[in-house]
């Protein structure tokens, strides 16, 4: 503090939310204690912006959800990249009918996570490929579906200590279009950010839908031809603050709040089931 000129130092998060002065906290600490520390904060009048994935458990989502309703207060999960330009782009294409009805869609989000001692690794934080990185490509799949997927199968790769760290799961939308999800920490693909969604006339395909400030492509191919495309922008945090601000200051509607958020963990429950290790 003294090295950077911080003027103001807590030695406890209790003794920051009991300060009147702070409107707002981000919360990104382990998954585990996203519910808890969220849910102090409701408490003590604090709006929060809450990281991914919202909680460990569906439960637990259900329990952040009500201490928002009951604060009053702005509770937004932190999926930057649904308020980044691109994925508006995604949708606008889909409901032009260029690609004609959808019928399979694919999310890949796959990292090299090579120390041994990340927080990720460990199940007492809740940690795990899905928790970290397949709750985007899920999450993804919903928002360009608009609407809840059932779990058809699952399957995944554990480590020693029970967390996944690669896994794969099918999905189907209520639509008639079926889904496929796959996300890691540690498999022989070591990079892998995608998505795809093919249609009856054609097909999207995405390169890092997560944080496309840093390099992304779009290409849509279709019978009449072949194109690719680059959406300009700010970073996705730029966006997702902005909008974090408008909420707070005037109401602004949010796609990634609670409702959305508890609808996300109930996936990724399923997911957790479906591989044959539920959470509870």
């Amino acid at each position: 503090a003294a090295k950077h000129g911080i003027e103001r130092v807590y030695t406890g998060y209790d003794e920051l939310l009991a300060d009147p002065g702070i409107d707002a906290v981000y919360n990104p600490l382990p998954n585990s204690l996203h519910a808890r520390w969220t849910i102090r904060a409701l408490e003590a009048g604090k709006h929060v912006l809450c990281e991914k994935p919202f909680s460990a458990t569906v439960g637990e989502a259900e329990a952040m959800a009500q201490a928002a309703t009951r604060s009053g207060r702005v509770l937004m999960e932190a999926f930057h990249y649904r308020y980044h330009p691109l994925f508006g782009r995604l949708r606008a294409i889909i409901a032009a009918g260029e690609i004609g009805t959808v019928r399979h869609l694919e999310a890949t989000f796959c990292i090299p996570l090579v120390r041994a001692n990340d927080i990720r690794w460990r199940a007492d934080l809740a940690g795990g490929a899905l928790m970290d990185t397949g709750c985007y490509a899920v999450h993804l799949l919903r928002h360009l579906a608009q609407s809840e997927p059932e779990v058809r199968s699952a399957r995944a790769k554990w480590t020693s200590g029970g967390v996944d760290r690669w896994l794969t799961a099918e999905l189907a939308f209520p639509t008639g279009a079926t889904a496929r999800v796959t996300c890691g920490l540690l498999q022989p693909r070591l990079l892998s950010i995608r998505a795809g969604i093919v249609g009856t006339e054609g097909r999207i395909d995405v390169f890092n839908f997560v944080a496309p400030q840093f390099l992304h492509r779009l290409r849509v191919r279709t019978r009449a031809g072949r194109r690719s495309e680059r959406v300009a922008g700010s970073p996705s945090y730029d966006y997702q603050l902005r909008a974090f601000v408008a909420a707070v200051r005037t109401g602004g509607a949010i796609p990634t709040g609670p409702a959305d958020a508890i609808a996300n963990m109930r996936v990724l429950a399923a997911i957790y089931a479906a591989a044959g290790r539920p959470r509870v």
